[in-house]
């Protein structure tokens, strides 16, 4: 797990973390996406300007000026999108019509970025294998093929947004060296210790635990009833 780039969460640059994790480097900082967020701000109030000063529209915009970023280090999927551009990298959302594919087979796909509570979480293919880089999480995750489609399943029962991550992903060295051989992980990640977490950590940390009878409730409901077994994951 040594060569996987994996950012630990730093107050709540979790929007931060989540993209340098999708990208496996230190590629943008808080200041980067507080640049990005403030310019689509200005796009926002350059349209609603354009639309008119007096509309009811322009007055609750000037009120409440930016959606896209705040000073406890929050940004919008906006933001996030418009950091991904730059490397050729579109989002989805997991239930459109686009990402059919990528829902029946997710295996098949190279990333998601998952949203919940104003936390973000990066779920990558590094070399042949999947993990979750949560940034509230001491180390990657190892996830199973099998058990990507069930903790897929889990995140969007406990309310989180999915978006698929479209577009070819930078080179990065833990992805050359897994291609050659693969990760182990014999002891599941903890959580982080911290007094500063988003307040749905409690419930993430719950849901993250396995269930077997959950999971394989899940499992058969994706396969019409018939029997299937929960895999650990691992």
């Amino acid at each position: 797990m040594e060569y996987i780039y994996h950012e630990k969460q730093d107050g709540l640059l979790c929007a931060q973390h989540c993209l340098n994790n999708l990208l496996q480097n230190s590629y943008f900082t808080a200041v980067d996406l507080g640049t990005i967020g403030r310019g689509l701000d200005a796009l926002e109030a350059n349209f609603m300007a354009e639309r008119g000063y007096s509309t009811e529209e322009f007055r609750r915009f000037s009120e409440h000026p930016s959606e896209n970023m705040d000073d406890s280090g929050f940004f919008s999927v906006q933001v996030i999108q418009k950091a991904l551009e730059s490397f050729g990298i579109t989002l989805a959302s997991y239930d459109s019509p686009q990402s059919l594919e990528a829902k029946e087979h997710p295996e098949r796909s190279k990333a998601f970025i998952c949203n919940h509570d104003a936390h973000w979480i990066a779920i990558r293919k590094i070399g042949t294998q999947w993990f979750n880089l949560n940034s509230l999480l001491s180390a990657p995750e190892l996830i199973s093929d099998l058990h990507l489609s069930l903790f897929l399943t889990q995140l969007s029962l406990e309310g989180y947004t999915i978006f698929v991550a479209q577009g070819a992903l930078p080179d990065c060295e833990a992805d050359q060296v897994l291609q050659l051989m693969k990760a182990t992980q014999t002891t599941k990640p903890s959580f982080l210790e911290s007094d500063h977490q988003h307040t749905h950590t409690q419930d993430y940390n719950a849901q993250s635990i396995e269930d077997e009878e959950l999971q394989a409730a899940i499992a058969m409901s994706l396969t019409d009833g018939t029997e299937a077994k929960p895999d650990d994951g691992l």
